[in-house]
């Protein structure tokens, strides 16, 4: 893995790519050794192109998983990145550009995704938009929108949507954050979000559990993605998660193991609850 303690001033158009960010975030193309956790499952995995949703992909692949990953269409170039590496893993990775900020989108994704992977046994809810201001009075009523359409309305269509396809034993699992918890001034939208997520997952949690299935979060802090400098100036990623305890940001690979363990036996009867992944910032 790369040292992240001193990642230096930088800045990308928005969505990012991954090829631009320095140092390199590790996704475990090599870093990361499957065990074996998740064969014979069938995951969708939203965001799948970069950052999380690409490590969680290719950890899934090394865990003996198939795949189907969601994502913009002007991100096809990093989906197929991903794509690569799963392959490369000796699993199926099904590609589908979608704009998820309708239901009838995510009723269409689910519908392509169960047929091309004959099931479905894991959702990864895990897509998700921030753009970051100074003041209340900069942020524009559109991206408001945007964002509670892309984490919030989409996480809650994509679910339902996909639940009558979800049997005893299969798993929900949304991806969250420290700004649930410790919100930033310059991401009101996103924050309030991520807070509505956790809340959505306990009682998604309530409603599905009688079917056996799980529904859980995974709450990240501050992660090296394309996301980053695409959302903030350079002068906001200079040293970025150097605030935590562990004194850096985490590698994409490092929250990848926390879904891993969420999607496995492993944790049969682990379901409503927030799973932090923040480089020591408290989840509570």
């Amino acid at each position: 893995m790369s040292d992240l303690s001193a990642i230096p001033p930088q800045h990308q158009t928005w969505p990012g790519s991954t090829s631009e960010l320095e140092p390199a975030p590790d996704h475990g193309e090599t870093s990361y050794v499957g065990k074996d956790r998740l064969v014979g499952k069938r995951a969708l995995i939203t965001g799948g192109d970069s950052g999380i949703g690409r490590a969680t992909a290719i950890a899934f692949a090394k865990e003996g998983a198939d795949v189907a990953i969601a994502y913009l269409p002007e991100e096809q170039a990093d989906a197929e990145e991903t794509q690569r590496h799963v392959e490369a893993a000796g699993r199926r990775c099904v590609l589908c550009p979608v704009d998820q900020r309708t239901e009838q989108a995510n009723v269409e994704l689910v519908s392509r995704a169960v047929h091309e992977l004959g099931g479905l046994d894991v959702l990864i809810n895990n897509a998700g938009f921030q753009m970051a201001h100074q003041a209340l009075e900069d942020f524009p009523g559109e991206q408001v929108e945007r964002t509670f359409a892309t984490n919030v309305f989409a996480t809650f269509w994509l679910t339902k949507a996909a639940a009558p396809h979800l049997g005893a034993g299969s798993s929900v699992i949304n991806t969250t954050s420290i700004q649930a918890f410790q919100p930033s001034d310059r991401l009101i939208d996103y924050a309030a979000t991520k807070a509505g997520l956790n809340n959505l997952t306990v009682n998604l949690a309530a409603e599905l559990g009688p079917r056996g299935i799980r529904v859980n979060a995974v709450a990240p802090g501050p992660i090296w993605t394309p996301l980053i400098p695409s959302t903030f100036d350079g002068e906001k990623v200079d040293g970025f998660g150097s605030d935590t305890p562990l004194g850096r940001a985490g590698h994409p690979i490092e929250v990848a193991t926390a879904f891993v363990y969420l999607a496995s036996d492993e944790a049969s009867y682990v379901s409503g609850t927030v799973l932090g992944v923040t480089g020591g910032k408290p989840v509570f």
